[in-house]
């Protein structure tokens, strides 16, 4: 049974209980159907790619769910069960993908304009984010990238 719901559904966190044909969802009673969390999933991408709103640093979830006219609870249920990234975790995601591409195409300006411009306003968080998702710190990223960036020009 478990691989059976694994399958069709990799991306939804199912836990199972002792008795492997028991799941036991977290949000079992929210009563989210699965076209409604494809419809909030491609909203929040789409305002998260088009319009950046994670370039505020002050976004919070319910003004992600507001602005996508959407219930909260369930705008954070699609986040945890659909992208596994909590609402944090999916800005910060955002937020280091646009700082990685700014650290390579704008030079001139230096690490902590970036992490203004992308949305962060504490160094160590943005530090730490940067880390976790590639390893590198922001400033080891850009020099390794460089080279690349030269040889393409």
């Amino acid at each position: 049974m478990k691989e059976i719901f694994q399958f069709f559904l990799p991306n939804r966190s199912i836990r199972f209980s002792e008795d492997e044909n028991t799941s036991v969802e977290k949000y079992e009673k929210s009563g989210l159907t699965m076209e409604e969390a494809l419809r909030i999933k491609e909203k929040v991408e789409i305002v998260l790619k088009r319009d950046k709103l994670y370039r505020n640093s002050t976004l919070g979830l319910n003004d992600l769910s507001y602005h996508i006219e959407e219930d909260r609870y369930k705008v954070s249920q699609v986040l945890n069960e659909y992208l596994q990234k909590n609402f944090y975790g999916l800005l910060n995601h955002y937020r280091i993908e646009e700082a990685k591409e700014l650290l390579l195409i704008q030079p001139p300006l230096n690490v902590k304009a970036i992490m203004y411009e992308v949305g962060f306003n504490n160094k160590t968080s943005f530090y730490s984010a940067f880390k976790k998702e590639t390893g590198l710190r922001p400033s080891d990223y850009r020099g390794m990238n460089i080279p690349f960036i030269n040889f393409i020009g």
